[in-house]
């Protein structure tokens, strides 16, 4: 007697098109197509975490050679300067500070400028 599609291959065939919902054409139905597109989007997703934080780095990072470069003196000029006076903060801080308070920025461009 053949083993027919029982109650585990089922559920684990409708665990696969669960996280397929959504997907477009036979990649939400199909298992086989399925499975192999939930695969891929965690093998992207994975992937993607990492840029993600690359990009907001490389974002930071433009703004505030922006704001340095308005006020006459370079991006890695100021990073050595505030590193030389012991100032401690982030890239995304610097960033947000040189958008919404542009006279506090200009204090630590000051405070660059002047450590030794």
């Amino acid at each position: 007697m053949r083993v027919k599609g029982g109650t585990v291959t089922r559920a684990r065939r409708k665990k696969w098109l669960k996280l397929a919902k959504g997907y477009f054409g036979h990649k939400s139905i199909g298992y086989k197509v399925a499975k192999q597109a939930v695969v891929k989007s965690w093998t992207y997703a994975f992937r993607d975490r990492k840029q993600i934080k690359r990009e907001f780095r490389k974002l930071w990072i433009a703004r505030i050679n922006a704001a340095t470069r308005a006020e006459g003196l370079s991006y890695s000029k100021f990073i050595n300067g505030l590193k030389r006076a012991n100032v401690t903060i982030n890239r995304k801080m610097l960033s947000e500070l040189a958008i919404s308070e542009p006279k506090t920025f200009a204090m630590l461009i000051k405070i660059a400028r002047d450590a030794k």
